[in-house]
């Protein structure tokens, strides 16, 4: 009995297992990406004209985004407490926006359903906290594959939950947004007491590799089965009985993953697991008696864990622990010369622990910030205006683009997180290099919808989604690198509002502006008898651009500001490539 509890608690506490539940949150975490499906639900019951529904967009975005009482709260409370918190506030938010599309309360001014979507989306920016912060803490020599997987799921998320509600087959459309009020507040409070650090650093095993291989695995045959689906759905149709199998099918590859830590913890080298896990935790025991604090403690083994080579971990386990006691013990040695950790400057150096106040006065930070703003913010400029592009060059359905640039988000996040892991373990070079690669994939992008050739949407959508994806695997890694993991969760919320402040210039302000310009264009040559005879109501109706003069302009633009981007992730790697060597050069033995 006694064996049993002790197996049960090591398998509540095991990494991989914090890991794939923080996938599973994440999973439906994504709320924002079926704002589309939402919409036109709340667009006639409401009797928005589309103006109006823009202005909710706007609220989305700005939730989807804006995580600053999340970073805090994530630091001060516990994070059950913080996603508890973030369930509410999904909870209240889009259940109070189904009462009112359902008439089972009165309507509010647009101001207050504003509010109610920022608030209902703003749930989400504590998923994404309490995952990553967690993650990252569990796995530090890993950060780049976490965060692309978790933020991968995240943008998954649309298209699981799209296929979830597919198969409840609900002939009341509002029911949708009774599924994004209840279903993933239910998910985050089921798994909000799982979720959190747990000492991963010490977890260490020669099988993480494969496991990780494992969970791309998984990423792959999902992305590739969730297009399969959709575009089974939208070419053939499908019984409903067929789609609640595809859709079952759908969950069982969401739970696959879960037989990591199930053989972690009960399989047959779970003995020898726990042994080493015993000698992780003995020199900690002998360090105590030898009089350090907890917190020296933990900056020795910190050390430990940047000091000691990849190979030292693919070492059995006794040897292992020998090279590690030798390395601790040089480096208490160090430490009692004043040789580790000594501060000769009043703030903290790139690669140790920045407050946000402290990460602002720095330059990297900012070249960060501009990279999501201009890459990413024009990214999600083509994904809100995605039905406009492709009725202008003269698509019939926009859905299946829609899915395709989800489907490609995702591949480019996990995508992103892997390789620039590879160029950091291998190469030593700094991971924004990544990032400039990601920026020069949506520069071609949008010079290739801008042009409007035959098939140009997909290419462009591909590779849009690619770099689009790719940016929120590797600036948040980056960030984690290059100021710490202690105010992760505040550094990390304040780069993610330069996604909707791109959003809003780049889209607000000169999409949305040289689209209008030639649709007067187009509606005074093309509809000036029918504006004289029915009215200026028939001419709004009517403002409607065609062709790839629409988005010819605005395109060009953002392609030109993702090679300026791409110009600045160049100089953030050439400002970081000495703290990049000193995290991730390789060690003499």
């Amino acid at each position: 009995m006694v064996r049993i509890q002790s197996r049960l608690v090591s398998f509540f506490n095991n990494r991989w297992l914090v890991f794939v539940c923080a996938m599973w949150m994440q999973s439906c975490a994504g709320i924002g990406y079926v704002f589309g499906s939402l919409s036109p639900v709340i667009k006639s019951s409401m009797h928005y004209n589309q103006r109006q529904i823009a202005t909710l967009g706007v609220a989305k975005d700005l939730g989807d985004s804006v995580g600053f009482l999340a970073g805090t709260l994530c630091e001060i409370l516990p994070l059950w407490a913080a996603l508890l918190i973030g369930a509410l506030q999904n909870l209240v938010g889009y259940g109070w926006v189904w009462l009112i599309v359902t008439g089972r309360t009165p309507r509010l001014p647009l101001w207050a359903m504003c509010i109610l979507i920022f608030v209902g989306n703003n749930g989400e920016t504590y998923v994404n906290t309490a995952a990553l912060v967690s993650c990252v803490q569990n796995f530090p020599k890993n950060r780049g594959p976490v965060v692309g997987i978790l933020k991968g799921f995240a943008g998954l998320s649309g298209a699981i939950l799209t296929q979830l509600y597919a198969m409840i087959h609900s002939p009341d459309h509002a029911a949708l947004i009774f599924m994004v009020a209840v279903g993933p507040s239910m998910v985050m409070i089921a798994l909000m007491f799982i979720v959190r650090p747990v000492s991963g650093h010490k977890q260490v095993r020669p099988s993480d590799h494969s496991n990780f291989a494992i969970i791309y695995s998984v990423c792959l045959l999902l992305a590739a089965y969730l297009l399969g689906v959709m575009l089974l759905q939208d070419l053939i149709g499908l019984s409903h009985n067929l789609i609640v199998l595809l859709t079952v099918v759908l969950i069982i590859i969401l739970v696959v993953p879960i037989i990591i830590p199930l053989l972690l913890t009960f399989g047959p080298d779970s003995a020898s697991a726990d042994h080493e896990c015993l000698l992780h935790e003995s020199p900690k025991e002998e360090l105590g008696e030898s009089g350090k604090s907890p917190e020296q403690e933990e900056i020795i083994f910190s050390e430990v864990e940047d000091e000691k080579p990849k190979e030292v971990d693919l070492l059995p386990a006794r040897e292992r622990m020998k090279r590690i006691h030798h390395l601790q013990a040089r480096l208490f040695q160090a430490a009692a010369d004043g040789a580790v950790r000594v501060k000769r400057r009043k703030g903290p150096r790139r690669g140790e622990n920045f407050t946000l106040s402290q990460a602002l006065i720095k330059a990297d930070f900012w070249l960060l910030f501009m990279a999501i703003l201009l890459g990413s913010g024009s990214g999600l400029t083509v994904i809100d205006n995605l039905g406009q592009i492709t009725q202008s060059l003269g698509y019939d359905e926009a859905h299946i683009f829609v899915s395709m640039i989800s489907i490609w988000n995702f591949l480019g996040r996990v995508g992103g997180g892997y390789f620039s892991e590879i160029i950091l373990r291998e190469y030593a070079y700094p991971r924004p290099i990544a990032l400039a690669v990601a920026q020069a994939l949506m520069a071609v992008g949008h010079f290739f919808i801008g042009m409007g050739w035959a098939g140009a949407m997909y290419i462009g959508t591909l590779l849009i989604g690619l770099g689009f994806g790719a940016h929120w695997a590797i600036v948040p890694a980056a960030a984690s690198e290059l100021f710490g993991l202690k105010s992760f969760g505040a550094l990390y919320n304040f780069l993610t509002v330069g996604n909707p402040a791109g959003s809003l210039i780049l889209s607000g302000l000169v999409a949305s502006h040289i689209y209008d310009y030639y649709a007067e264009i187009q509606a005074r040559e093309h509809l000036h008898i029918a504006t004289s005879v029915h009215g200026t109501r028939l001419a709004e109706e009517a403002l409607k651009c065609e062709g790839s003069v629409c988005f010819f302009l605005s395109s060009m633009i953002m392609s030109g500001l993702c090679v300026v981007a791409v110009i600045l992730s160049l100089v953030l790697v050439h400002r970081t490539k000495i703290v990049y060597r000193n995290l991730y050069g390789k060690t003499q033995t």
